[in-house]
């Protein structure tokens, strides 16, 4: 599995040496395979609109954008320096859909350090708990994402070790201006208005690729998610809503309760629900929309990964998301006492 686990059945082609293995150790098989899918989308549209409506918005403010930030640096770096990934054999890679992508850095990498280390780094002065045991388990899920990379057969050493790198040393140049962005963001409203347009430009013209792979959609998806959340974030603090204690720093962690879990899981489930209908409703009219405009199919999805298309209608999908998760949700919400 990955460069120690897995065994290649001889005498099958290269396309069934990325599928066939034995798996000799289940517990670290499951373990990094968990840990592989933390740096995945499931995680992020998970776990990054739970700790908003949840936990703290201010929290997930810097999460978002960090994370928005980075990510598109991983990316962008991948389509410039076209380093392969590792070859499969000796590796045997346990995924299959981003194979086609570049290896250096690891995006997972870059990910799972960013949003660990910014949340620790976000919270430490904020609520009352051990640093120790926060920096303990930032190191723990960065390094768990990060190895999982190796056992899977996606990167190599050194993609980990520069993609962990690169968010960390972002995290130490940034971290000082933290406060001064947030305050322009909550205030300035020429912020969001320069966020959708570079976030889109940056989309646009996303390095050229010598062959298709999903990560000029995928960096779009973040930048459109990173603006639609400087949006909502403005929009937010219009409406009075920014989560702001009226009691001193730093603050005790609430108790977990069964009603808090209650209503912790209605706010999540309303979310969820208003974010698939975004997504469905923007999705179908963007395309629509560029369809009739570039007289194209856009139901044939060669058409859809042009640049013309693919870009437009997924920034307009995940802005208009990031716009409902940070704007609409809190304000309903709160109209209706959840």
């Amino acid at each position: 599995m990955g460069y120690l686990e897995g065994i290649v059945h001889p005498g099958h082609s290269m396309e069934e040496h990325v599928r066939k293995y034995l798996v000799q150790n289940y517990l670290l098989y499951y373990l990094f395979r968990f840990a592989a899918a933390l740096g995945q989308e499931v995680f992020y549209i998970t776990f990054l609109p739970y700790t908003l409506w949840n936990i703290d918005s201010f929290i997930a403010r810097r999460l978002i954008i960090v994370w928005a930030i980075v990510m598109y640096i991983g990316q962008a770096s991948k389509d410039l320096l076209k380093w392969p990934r590792p070859t499969c054999p000796p590796v045997v890679k346990l995924e299959t859909r981003v194979d086609a992508e570049y290896g250096m850095p690891s995006t997972h990498a870059i990910a799972a350090t960013a949003i660990s280390f910014t949340f620790l780094l976000a919270s430490m002065n904020r609520y009352q708990y051990p640093f120790i045991l926060g920096l303990a388990a930032a190191l723990c899920l960065s390094t768990m994402v990060s190895l999982s990379r190796l056992y899977t057969g996606m990167h190599t050493v050194l993609d980990v070790i520069c993609g962990a790198l690169i968010a960390l040393l972002f995290l130490a140049v940034t971290f000082p201006m933290w406060d001064f962005i947030d305050e322009l963001l909550l205030n300035n409203p020429l912020c969001p208005v320069f966020a959708v347009i570079v976030g889109y430009l940056l989309s646009y013209n996303y390095p050229k690729m010598d062959h298709y792979s999903t990560t000029r959609a995928d960096t779009t998806t973040i930048l459109a998610g990173g603006a639609g959340t400087c949006v909502g974030i403005w929009l937010t603090h219009r409406f009075g809503l920014t989560y702001n204690p009226s009691i001193s720093f730093p603050l005790s962690i609430p108790p977990i309760t069964l009603n808090m879990l209650l209503l912790q899981l209605t706010r999540f489930a309303l979310g969820l629900l208003l974010i698939l209908v975004t997504r469905h409703v923007a999705k179908t009219l963007s395309l629509k929309i560029l369809g009739a405009w570039h007289n194209l199919p856009t139901q044939d999805r060669l058409v859809r990964q042009r640049l013309e298309i693919e870009v437009p209608y997924k920034y307009f999908t995940y802005t208009s998301i990031g716009v409902v998760t940070t704007a609409m949700v809190p304000w309903l919400c709160h109209q209706l006492s959840i």
